[in-house]
């Protein structure tokens, strides 16, 4: 059943289209114009931005291996500038992004994970890796905490680098099957292009506050959870679906 499910995930992420899509980017055709790029790389490094979707406490399985497939939609807050310009005006104004997440429960209180996955209708694809540690376990007397950093970087893109690094403080409490958690952070992005008639951008970055609520249920070996996050001024819903060993 497991390997079922595993092989569905695997089989969603990865079926990715081989033809053009309303959301491809194209830096071809990108004006000269350096501002335009910088709404193009705010609103592609909190939408492209790692997302846990999971609580504070640590993993609670025989192995500690939960894999998991995470939906998240995000709404393009510049769509009328950069985003429509990289795409062509074809770009949609809320996008799509799916990834696989592995996470595995290592000693003294660390968690290690790695994620890949690809925006829907795109030529945008992205991995990276986390690790975590648990400052408290939940207990009678506390909740969990946990500080998580994450590093992600896009690619699939032709002239376009952007890549996002997190640090997190998260909280949860076990209510019963269900685990409410809240956090907060920050996300620093870091964009390079280059656009039409081979013109350079300047790099563009910044660092962007991050504060995010959720709640997961476990159901035996199956877990759901379900997140909304707000990066700067964009704002992303995210669903995940995990199995866990």
């Amino acid at each position: 059943m497991k390997r079922l499910l595993l092989s569905t995930f695997l089989s969603l992420t990865l079926s990715i289209p081989a033809y053009a899509g309303d959301n491809d980017i194209n830096m071809k055709r990108f004006p000269s114009e350096q501002e335009l790029f910088g709404d193009l790389i705010r609103d592609l490094g909190t939408a492209m931005s790692y997302r846990a979707v999971a609580p504070a406490e640590p993993l609670d399985s025989p192995l500690g291996i939960d894999v998991g497939l995470v939906v998240t939609s995000s709404k393009m807050k510049n769509e009328l500038d950069g985003w429509k310009t990289a795409t062509s005006a074809n770009g949609q104004d809320t996008i799509y992004n799916s990834e696989i997440h592995v996470r595995k429960v290592l000693p003294l209180g660390f968690d290690v994970g790695a994620y890949f996955g690809s925006v829907s209708d795109s030529n945008m694809k992205s991995m990276g890796g986390e690790i975590r540690y648990a400052i408290l376990n939940d207990s009678n007397l506390t909740p969990a905490l946990a500080v998580r950093g994450s590093y992600k970087a896009m690619s699939g893109v032709d002239d376009l680098d952007l890549s996002t690094a997190g640090l997190e403080l998260s909280i949860s409490k076990v209510v019963f099957m269900a685990k409410p958690y809240a956090g907060l952070g920050a996300i620093h992005y870091e964009g390079e292009g280059t656009g039409i008639d081979n013109y350079k951008f300047e790099s563009e970055r910044d660092t962007l506050a991050k504060y995010f609520l959720g709640v997961n249920f476990d159901m035996g070996p199956v877990n759901f959870a379900a997140e909304a996050d707000k990066t700067g001024e964009n704002s992303s819903y995210k669903a995940k679906f995990g199995v866990r060993w």
